[in-house]
């Protein structure tokens, strides 16, 4: 388990003498370094990179990376990514020796193409929100909200990675069967009903065999990062097919994922102790260890912005609809569904995405989508001096997500956003 002490790296006076790291509110201080993909015009290789202020760091070009891609860079695991994260930290540090050949290695990042942080061959979804999962079951099932399992198991459902893109790319609304309770058969249309989930993804590094479970106790050394993940939802598309194999084109349409991954050691002075609530079960022993009760759980806290087509027009920003925290959503570790997800031999290769499913808060106010926030449509949210039952055509939603506390670095994850467009 990826569990290292904090090092030098983790030091919270150690300054960047790239000076846009040094700023407080900067998500790429020195203290953090994710890794991502981009070029400098279309068409080109994804090159390589590392996020430091406002820049983005060319590895190879800096004479840091042997001239791999970045699935081979994250499949050789966790003692190769920390070593790398010990000489970047180094590297950029103010004073390095460094400084005049990396400084030949830098773009500002509005100056490049941001991509898809690796390359994704598979995708699936979980469903560890358990307040998530709690409200979303009332509106469907007010007597037994959380179907039997739930505790015991990390529910979870394989996604499309061909539709998974990167931040900043608008998609066109859905088209779907759509049949509502009074109407005598289905009919093709565009969704009424689209939602944003608030998610993270656990990008996958190190892979095992085809039958070799990773064990509980190794589940975080296959984690290379985390990133912020979109699930478009069109709820009226889902109502009607979901049963009985699960989410099908209501889910498969779109899915944004940020540019940039936070290794599990930029993250390592964020981490919790992992409890369960007294009501709950305990994992069964295949999923428990002294580690993951210590300090399975992170400390992220999360948002997201919607910005509407008059706001767009008008020069303004998004404003916040919601804001919840990784730790207080979970009802499963990052390592835990790792472990379930090859329990049965199920190998994952580099760059496979894990979304976590929607991390919403324990209030009502703080769910991660539409669907919670206005109860299944029956109620409006303010969106600045508007208001929002579902996403609409020229809307776009920004997930954040940043890490934070005393006496510490504050690291994020950069901007995961999305436009809609109407359908064709």
């Amino acid at each position: 388990m990826s569990t290292a002490a904090l090092d030098f790296s983790h030091d919270p006076a150690q300054r960047s003498w790239v000076a846009s790291a040094n700023d407080p509110h900067s998500d790429f201080p020195l203290q953090n370094l994710p890794f991502g993909r981009f070029r400098l015009k279309a068409g080109e290789p994804w090159r390589v990179g590392v996020a430091i202020g406002e820049q983005v760091l060319d590895l190879q070009a800096a004479g840091l990376l042997d001239g791999c891609d970045m699935n081979t860079l994250m499949a050789r695991g966790a003692a190769a990514r920390r070593a790398l994260r010990h000489a970047l930290s180094s590297a950029l540090a103010e004073g390095s020796s460094e400084q005049p050949k990396l400084q030949q290695a830098l773009h500002p990042q509005s100056a490049v193409e941001l991509g898809l942080p690796c390359t994704v061959g598979d995708y699936t979804d979980f469903y560890v929100g358990i307040h998530h999962a709690t409200a979303v079951g009332k509106l469907f099932r007010p007597d037994n909200p959380l179907l039997p399992n739930y505790p015991w198991v990390p529910i979870g459902y394989h996604g499309r990675a061909s539709t998974l893109q990167a931040s900043g790319h608008a998609f066109r609304r859905p088209m779907g069967q759509l049949k509502g309770p009074q109407d005598a058969a289905p009919a093709l249309g565009a969704t009424r009903r689209l939602d944003f989930e608030l998610e993270l993804a656990l990008c996958m590094g190190q892979p095992n065999a085809l039958g070799e479970p990773i064990a509980i106790a190794q589940a975080e050394d296959h984690i290379f990062g985390l990133a912020l993940l979109n699930d478009w939802s069109a709820r009226d598309v889902q109502a009607w097919e979901y049963q009985p194999l699960g989410p099908f084109l209501s889910k498969n349409f779109a899915t944004t994922l940020s540019p940039w991954m936070v290794t599990l050691e930029a993250l390592a002075p964020f981490r919790k102790a992992f409890v369960r609530a007294p009501e709950f079960p305990q994992p069964l022993p295949y999923l428990d260890a002294p580690a993951q009760r210590a300090g399975g759980a992170f400390d992220i806290q999360l948002d997201v912005l919607l910005q509407t087509p008059a706001m767009r027009a008008s020069g303004r920003a998004g404003v916040a609809i919601t804001r919840s925290n990784y730790a207080d959503a979970a009802f499963w570790t990052a390592g835990q569904l790792v472990t379930h997800h090859t329990v049965n031999g199920c190998a994952l290769n580099a760059g496979d995405v894990l979304g976590t499913g929607t991390l919403s808060g324990p209030e009502a106010q703080q769910a991660g989508s539409l669907l919670e926030l206005t109860q299944g449509g029956k109620t409006l949210v303010a969106v600045g001096d508007e208001q929002r039952s579902f996403v609409e055509d020229g809307d776009t939603v920004i997930l954040r997500g940043w890490c934070e506390r005393e006496g510490l670095r504050r690291i994020g994850f950069g901007n995961c956003a999305a436009t809609v467009l109407p359908a064709r």
